[in-house]
């Protein structure tokens, strides 16, 4: 080789050098990121980078309201993202409910991210959370989905608003009519597959891999994982999903297009609006006023968003193929609320239950051991209307999941949250992670015997899960609910970034397998959490779910 030749060759192999050295290292994360639709400017708080009030949708207000969202324009210059945007609009269903945003409106497509990524080449995986509340109520602005301490752990936290209630879930046969798929009803879950694709293009813009998306959402946010895991928008986005208590299958049936749009008219009917053009022309204020967020179909076979029912995509594996932890708490419904105010009895309890289960009753009580009056208000009690409502339908969706062959990740959360804080007075836990005042009857009770409730009430997971007690003040925290957070948050993040919960000094946590399903492992997470298997738990659910196809 000649001199000229060499010295050719040296900076040929000098520029590739640094061309692959410049590949690696990426380009740096800073607070303005350049998405595909603008520059947003965000801010740094506690060494994680925040972008909040992300829009990832055109405002579905005037013309576009009950239409699926459009994408977005784009904007110039650099748009601030250091605030939430607007709430959903929504009732004060849930009168506990914290929210961070600006206000309540229709123009509500926002999300919000939380990196901790210096470059783009840092490629970390991706949490998106779907809020809870019943499609009725909620937002990505919740204190308790916080994104700051997933974002520690190396995740990229994402919370997304939908529309809610009569915004999200109205059905109507001119809606239906007019739209390019012939149907409507299932905004608020196109809103979640309108994130999901937003995070998808822009997210290795903030340091995100793209290819390592997992969704989780809790009680109504949970139902729509489970659909997104089947909607042909959505499936084959995902490299992961969550669920914490409920999924969208037995016994839970969506609604046909027609029996929505019939819903829908009625629905208008009722309110003394005259047609679909008069609703249009309401105020978000006045809607909301006129039509209540309660009787609507709020999952549609809309041949778009679902093309079938999920049961059936399930059964047939048709879902996503990626990896599942699943779960629910050990106190999601009372006894109490079956026997509206009669004595606890078992044989009070088979009597409120027979209406619903007929002359299965005795088998399904046998099932779960419930066989003497100190059984009904026992975890086996508790257990069994729990079941009703989230346990068992979670539980089915990993049944499927782990006969198609993918790895199930099961747990069962029983830590109870600890007394609500001294300097609260007198309220007690509500629903949504806050207080209410006591009633006279609990004042009374607290009076003879203070108690904490006996097990994890719905929603009591999250702030655990997400690393957000300290966002909750209603609360009196202890060193062991700070521990339970730091093992439950440790296994989220494991499984966003590999598929498996499992890491060094952790309870080992064996996957549920079409080999394992008759003593199916499952995660006690508690104060001394640790996995167990129980025949005899998962034979209650296999009579549980004879009856209700017995009544399909």
């Amino acid at each position: 080789m000649t001199k000229k030749a060499f010295a050719m060759a040296a900076i040929a192999c000098g520029v590739a050098f640094c061309s692959c050295t410049e590949q690696k290292k990426g380009e740096a994360v800073g607070l303005q990121v350049k998405t595909q639709y603008g520059v947003v400017e965000g801010f740094e708080a506690d060494s994680v980078k925040k972008f909040l009030g992300v829009p990832f949708a055109q405002a579905p207000v005037g013309e576009l309201r009950w239409k699926a969202p459009q994408p977005l324009q784009a904007w110039e210059g650099v748009r601030e993202a250091k605030q939430f945007g607007d709430d959903p609009m929504q009732p004060n269903i849930f009168g506990d409910m914290s929210f961070r945003g600006s206000g309540r409106s229709e123009d509500c497509l926002y999300l919000n991210i939380w990196t901790t990524a210096e470059t783009t080449a840092d490629a970390l995986p991706v949490l998106i959370y779907f809020n809870g509340g019943g499609l009725m109520a909620g937002s990505g602005s919740e204190p308790r989905y916080d994104g700051t301490s997933i974002a520690k752990h190396g995740v990229i936290g994402v919370t997304a608003n939908y529309r809610e209630g009569v915004f999200g879930f109205f059905a109507h046969p001119d809606l239906t009519a007019a739209s390019d798929y012939k149907g409507s009803g299932n905004y608020g879950f196109l809103d979640q597959v309108a994130a999901i694709k937003w995070v998808k293009e822009n997210i290795a813009a903030f340091g995100g891999d793209p290819a390592k998306i997992t969704i989780v959402g809790e009680s109504a946010g949970s139902f729509s994982v489970s659909l997104l895991m089947c909607s042909p928008l959505s499936k084959d986005l995902i490299a992961g999903a969550m669920l914490s208590s409920g999924a969208e299958v037995l016994p839970y049936m969506p609604s046909s297009q027609a029996d929505a749009d019939a819903a829908g008219a009625e629905l208008l009917k009722q309110a003394g609006i005259a047609s679909l053009a008069d609703a249009m022309a309401l105020s978000a204020d006045s809607l909301e006023k006129l039509l209540p967020p309660r009787g609507m179909a709020n999952v549609v076979i809309d041949g778009y968003f679902m093309a079938e029912n999920p049961d059936d995509i399930f059964g047939k594996n048709g879902q996503s193929q990626v990896p599942l932890l699943a779960g629910w708490n050990s106190l999601e419904a009372h006894p109490m609320q079956a026997l509206q105010g009669q004595a606890p009895t078992l044989e009070n309890y088979k009597n409120a239950m027979r209406a619903q289960f007929g002359d299965m009753t005795d088998e399904i009580f046998a099932a779960y051991g419930i066989e003497t009056d100190d059984d009904v208000m026992s975890q086996k009690g508790f257990d069994l209307v729990s079941d009703l409502f989230t346990g068992f339908p979670t539980w089915k969706v990993c049944d499927y999941h782990a006969k198609s062959g993918l790895p199930v990740y099961r747990y069962h959360y029983m830590h109870p949250r600890p007394q609500v804080s001294a300097k609260m007075g007198d309220k007690v836990g509500a629903l949504a992670g806050g207080v209410r005042d006591k009633t006279e009857e609990e004042k009374k009770a607290a009076a003879e015997q203070p108690a904490i409730a006996p097990g994890a009430v719905h929603s009591a997971d999250i702030e655990y899960a997400m690393g957000t007690l300290d966002t909750n003040e209603y609360y009196d925290w202890q060193d062991e609910d700070y521990a339970i957070s730091k093992l439950f948050l440790t296994y989220y993040a494991n499984f966003c970034k590999t598929g498996n919960p499992n890491g060094e000094g952790l309870p080992q946590w064996t996957a549920i397998t079409k080999d394992n399903l008759d003593a199916a492992p499952v995660m006690k997470i508690d104060t001394e959490s640790r996995e167990v298997a129980s025949p005899e738990r998962e034979n209650a659910y296999r009579v549980l779910e004879k009856f209700y196809r017995s009544r399909k």
